[in-house]
């Protein structure tokens, strides 16, 4: 207690524990919609294709945000209509987006900022990067992300597991997959700030995969993966402080310790 009083002492601290949270919990609700669709790998590929726009806004003086945050929702909706109406998979699509994207923003770095902190903050997180506007705006993704789940439930279920199914039964499953995409690049690009691109998809992939090893319904594994990613992104943080590590990589290592924990908790219930 007295290490987290201490933390919330200083206010990037305190920014970055309330913004980490509230990111923390968009990523693993939507998440689960993600890895249980074989998206999981969505956050890495839009990442890079953050990286690529910050990298040109950076080279031509404009707001990182308000460049990175639009064009970051056209690759999602670009990754959709790929994957919905040609021959290729979707890990191939991301694959293809996220090695271009990425290519393309070190290219535009090298030729003009070259490696600065700033760029450098982006590419492996910093925790003196969320701003307050970075916090107002997770607070209203946060919102938004939650109230999808709550008012649309059944139907996010529906969309998740049966996409036939649902849209014999009336489920405008395009709007939903939109919906889930634009709200997932959004996430990314915020936690980019904190977490950088190299690790912003593990808070996608590791709660989803650590809740399923205890729960097995779907309503479980959203709750479980909210309240886990919550609790590793805190524990994180405090190793971070406590023993000087960067940010982004304690919160990675402290989900994986929990997802070999459960894992190992799972196969001891079936000896």
């Amino acid at each position: 207690m007295n290490i987290i009083t201490e933390m919330l002492s200083y206010p990037f601290l305190v920014r970055a524990l309330f913004g980490g949270l509230l990111v923390s919990l968009c990523a693993s609700l939507l998440g689960v919609s993600l890895v249980l669709k074989r998206y999981s790998m969505i956050g890495d590929g839009l990442s890079h294709v953050s990286f690529g726009a910050l990298s040109v806004a950076l080279a031509m003086g404009w707001s990182p945000l308000k460049v990175s945050i639009p064009v970051v929702v056209l690759a999602a909706f670009f990754l959709l209509r790929i994957t919905e109406n040609s021959k290729i998979k979707s890990d191939a699509a991301i694959a293809l987006i996220s090695a271009s994207a990425l290519a393309i923003g070190i290219i535009i770095t090298s030729l003009t900022t070259g490696m600065t902190t700033d760029v450098s903050s982006y590419m492996f997180g910093s925790i003196l990067a969320m701003s307050r506007e970075d916090v107002r705006l997770a607070a209203v993704l946060c919102l938004v992300v939650l109230g999808l789940f709550v008012l649309c439930y059944n139907k996010i279920f529906a969309v998740t597991f049966d996409e036939s199914f649902a849209k014999a039964t009336g489920v405008r499953v395009g709007v939903y997959n939109i919906v889930i995409a634009v709200l997932t690049a959004v996430t990314i690009v915020l936690g980019m700030r904190m977490m950088g691109a190299m690790l912003i998809s593990s808070l996608v992939i590791f709660p989803c995969l650590t809740s399923m090893r205890a729960f097995k319904s779907f309503g479980g594994v959203v709750i479980a993966s909210g309240i886990i990613s919550m609790v590793c992104f805190l524990i994180g943080m405090t190793a971070s402080y406590q023993f000087s590590t960067p940010a982004g990589a304690s919160v990675v290592v402290v989900n994986l310790i929990v997802f070999l924990l459960f894992m190992a908790w799972q196969a001891l219930e079936r000896a």
